[in-house]
């Protein structure tokens, strides 16, 4: 799944946005995004535009964790 974020300046106050993607529309995702920093470019009071993604078959889990116990990764080189 894809998440866009961007914030919207109104009346001086900074309003967040996010919407939602499924993960086969990686290219919607990054085409909404071009249309947010368009109007950006523009003028418009947009800003922080940013893209996330989390991967619903990751083999561990987000962030920094010790390895599950039954994964032996081994480094090739010495």
């Amino acid at each position: 799944m894809y998440m866009v974020y961007w914030t919207q300046v109104e009346n001086e106050q900074t309003m967040p946005h996010s919407q939602g993607f499924p993960s086969e529309d990686m290219s919607g995702a990054l085409k909404f995004m071009e249309a947010l920093r368009t109007r950006q470019r523009a003028g418009e009071p947009v800003c922080f535009v940013t893209m996330c993604s989390e991967h619903p078959d990751s083999v561990g889990f987000p962030g920094v964790a010790e390895p599950h116990p039954d994964y032996s990764w081994k480094k090739r080189r010495k």
